[in-house]
């Protein structure tokens, strides 16, 4: 090692005519990562949070690491693997010692390993040199990992003869032994060939159908849908845009869960009408997918054009005193939704009030389905009874739409008017041209009227229109998300029954509760109405079971968390929040390492 420590130090003076006597894999990595600009002192990773933890990849390998970690448990390694891009998506430690040292070299979920970020190591190593390395002590370009010693191997997809990731073991330097080599390999290939087998039989239907259907009717449009399959073929991509391609799954679905062989004739929103027919492949007494020909038998009605052939005008929904609700039917009873005990929840609703009550213009953030246009509403007439509130939808509001339209909606002098621009991000270039020339109107107008937004907070990432409309507002508010109201969870479920199933003895069993609080709801309170919808036909009355809600409740990861975990999570939430969202600062406010506090944010889902 003094070798190989002595070989670097005249690489990093003299470049690579100082390496001479190591390893070319091992020069030629070091060369890589000068030339990438890694700080051969210290450098940082990437951290990010678009990694897949229920990916083919992970759901293949955690058999793998289980058993790994069962079998060194006496052994203080840390076992991780990575996908393709070098970001860790799974770690197993066995020694809480070399797990905390990783902690602090952001060896960690979410984090990238690769050879520009890290220089030469176990992971990016292995992905450019396309073969199983051990990187130990000194043979790391940067001197901060010197103390470690992993050993990686390629998973290599036996279908594709991709690499789809690494599997790592690390361990202190003075730990390292050869037979780490032996094992790292191994357990690449034994995920690797579980790739293979997770290809189930029902996929390989799926395929084989398509294949024979493409056969015969290649010039035609064919289809095949399956769990994590879709496959069109040239005619049908060039035929349907993505839009019009998911109308007609939707619609091949619900036509084929009824008969083995069926066809159908439907409209598109564009007038086309399409001539549906197809199979669908069964496993067991499941539908596995689906494989079907779309054929266009008429064309598009004369003068219908784009998404809103019949929609010209924004559509527009205005509640009084003598109605409480803004959304759907307006004279329909319903229960309030203020109404929450989690502090996010409690801090969102006194922001708006705030916000509401001083007339500023304010955008509410929230992921779709969390009840952001309903509490504005809700909010708004708690505090002016008796005014006026407009809804415009944004989707809505098309070039075809003349501008009178909505300078019309900002000349009102009925007193307190709130114009709730709903759906912001899905506004159009077009539409949202419009939109600010009325926001500014609403703006400069001195009377009683102003403007709230709302808007998906995934959406602030794009290069969507609506960006050059949030300078006419001045406050913005977050709705969190229901996976962080769990403590309203059972009032809300309370609520929605009531609301779907008005004077019906109806309730959940104990079962199908811890199901409910187990689900994340990506979709939010919107796909918990749906979920309790469809149990509710299939037993109307009495006590909802567990087998009775989706299936798609079923394969829920999310764990109920312990006391212990909650009081975690929050104090996160909190620290994050005094810091303003930023990790590093909260990270040293709560004595934790920063890998850590990034790892605990993707366990508890925290959105910060």
């Amino acid at each position: 090692m003094l070798r190989v420590a002595a070989a670097r130090a005249d690489f990093l003076d003299s470049g690579l005519p100082g390496a001479a006597g190591v390893p070319g894999i091992l020069a030629a990595s070091w060369e890589r990562s000068q030339q990438a600009g890694v700080d051969s002192a210290q450098p940082h990773s990437h951290f990010t949070e678009e990694i897949d933890t229920g990916s083919l990849l992970v759901r293949c390998a955690r058999p793998v690491l289980r058993q790994l970690g069962i079998d060194a448990a006496d052994v203080p390694v840390v076992i991780a693997v990575t996908d393709h891009r070098a970001r860790l998506v799974q770690r197993v430690d066995t020694s809480s010692g070399v797990s905390r040292l990783l902690d602090r070299v952001d060896f960690a979920p979410g984090f990238s390993y690769s050879e520009s970020t890290m220089g030469t190591n176990g992971v990016g190593t292995v992905l450019e040199s396309g073969q199983p390395v051990s990187i130990v002590g000194p043979e790391h370009f940067a001197e901060n990992l010197h103390a470690f010693a992993c050993t990686g191997a390629p998973i290599i997809d036996p279908v594709t003869r991709r690499v789809e990731g690494v599997l790592d073991i690390s361990t202190l330097s003075q730990s390292w032994s050869p037979l780490m080599h032996t094992l790292a390999k191994s357990a690449a290939q034994d995920i690797g060939r579980n790739l293979l087998l997770d290809r189930s039989q029902s996929q390989q239907a799926i395929f084989d159908t398509y294949l024979q259907v493409q056969a015969k009717a290649c010039r035609q449009a064919v289809f095949a849908f399956g769990d994590s399959v879709f496959m069109a073929n040239p005619a049908a991509e060039a035929q349907f845009d993505p839009s019009e391609q998911r109308i007609l799954r939707d619609h091949a679905t619900f036509m084929m869960e009824r008969r083995d062989r069926a066809s159908d004739t439907l409209e598109l929103p564009t007038g086309r009408i399409v001539h549906v027919r197809g199979t669908r492949i069964l496993a067991g007494s499941e539908v596995a997918g689906l494989v079907v020909i779309a054929e266009v038998v008429a064309a598009a009605k004369s003068g219908t054009s784009g998404d809103f052939v019949e929609h010209v005008l924004p559509q527009v929904a205005i509640a009084t005193s003598s109605t409480s609700r803004i959304a759907g039917d307006l004279g329909k009873p319903y229960d309030e939704i203020s109404a929450g005990r989690s502090p996010a929840w409690l801090r969102a609703c006194e922001d708006l009030r705030t916000a509401l009550s001083s007339q500023q213009p304010t955008v509410v953030l929230g992921e779709t389905g969390t009840g952001k246009f309903t509490l504005v509403g809700e909010l708004f007439h708690h505090g002016f009874p008796g005014a006026y509130s407009v809804a415009i939808d944004a989707a809505d509001v098309t070039v075809g739409g003349e501008p009178a339209d909505l300078e019309a909606l900002g000349t009102s002098d009925a007193g307190p008017t709130l114009y709730i621009v709903r759906n912001l991000d899905a506004a159009s270039t077009a539409a949202a041209e419009q939109l600010d020339s009325f926001l500014e109107r609403i703006r400069d107008s001195g009377g009683t009227a102003w403007s709230v937004a709302t808007l998906s907070d995934s959406a602030l990432d794009s290069d969507l229109p609506f960006h050059p409309l949030l300078r006419h507002f001045d406050v913005s508010v977050t709705v969190p998300p229901l996976r962080c109201r769990t403590e309203d969870l059972t009032g809300i479920i309370d609520s929605l029954l009531r609301t779907l199933a008005p004077h019906r003895r109806v309730r959940l069993s104990p079962e199908a509760q811890r199901l409910v609080a187990r689900y994340s709801w990506p979709r939010n309170v919107a796909q918990l109405a749906e979920a309790l919808d469809q149990a509710l036909r299939r037993r109307p009355v009495g006590e909802i079971q567990a087998d009775d809600l989706p299936a798609y409740c079923q394969t829920a990861t999310r764990h109920r968390l312990t006391p212990l975990e909650t009081a975690e999570r929050d104090a996160i939430v909190v620290a994050l929040r005094e810091h303003q969202g930023n990790r590093v600062a909260a990270a040293a406010h709560l004595g934790m390492a920063r890998s850590s506090l990034y790892r605990k944010i993707k366990s508890y889902d925290i959105r910060a």
